[in-house]
């Protein structure tokens, strides 16, 4: 047997494993990207800053493709202190491909933002309160939401209800004025449209994980 054909089944699984990253990647940042609209939306943002938060929600992760093998796939084991500190990475690293692709100031600062935390606990800089970009305040409670109500390979979805109290336990991450519009937009008629897509989104995702 050649060296070819010895390699084609792993080459396959590598090609494959690929494409399911990519599918996820989409489908969060889809989800991501409608709720982090209606939530600026609901604050009274102008349609520039919608606009923009909106393309911020759909690419803010598309640094961790660089990171799939400690990302996507795994099970119930955890990552290494070593890991954690490479997966941090991916939010300069999605700054860095997307400042490469000459998207403007705003939606660079959303996506390297994105996972500051409102009391300074966060990363990449630890930015306290209102030196967090308001874009990144935005994105980093819809973020969460995202992420609770899908499944994971770790855990399945939780619903609504549970995610939101899960996000009240953890307040101190989120910019409260924020949170309270996410809450008012996710109570309102408008929201309805977009938990039919989390759920059709969810279900793609569901079958890239099974």
């Amino acid at each position: 047997m050649c060296l070819t054909e010895q390699n084609k089944e792993p080459e396959d699984a590598m090609r494959l494993a690929v494409k399911e990253d990519l599918e996820y990647a989409i489908n969060h940042g889809i989800i991501v990207s409608n709720l982090a609209y209606y939530v600026a939306k609901e604050l009274g943002k102008d349609d520039s800053f919608c606009s923009n938060i909106a393309m911020a929600g759909m690419l803010h992760d598309i640094g961790k493709l660089k990171l799939s093998k400690y990302l996507y796939g795994r099970k119930k084991d955890t990552l290494k202190i070593e890991e954690i500190k490479y997966v941090r990475m991916h939010s300069t690293f999605s700054y860095k491909i997307l400042k490469e692709m000459g998207f403007q100031k705003e939606i660079l600062e959303a996506v390297y933002y994105h996972h500051e935390n409102y009391d300074g606990t966060g990363y990449p800089d630890n930015l306290k309160e209102k030196a967090i970009p308001l874009s990144a305040r935005i994105l980093r409670t819809c973020d969460v939401f995202a992420a609770l109500v899908s499944n994971r390979p770790y855990r399945e979805a939780f619903d609504i209800d549970t995610a939101i109290e899960l996000m009240i336990d953890e307040y101190k991450n989120f910019d409260m004025k924020v949170f309270l519009a996410f809450q008012r937009f996710i109570n309102s008629e408008q929201f309805k449209p977009v938990k039919e897509l989390i759920c059709e989104k969810e279900n793609e995702i569901s079958a890239i994980i099974d």
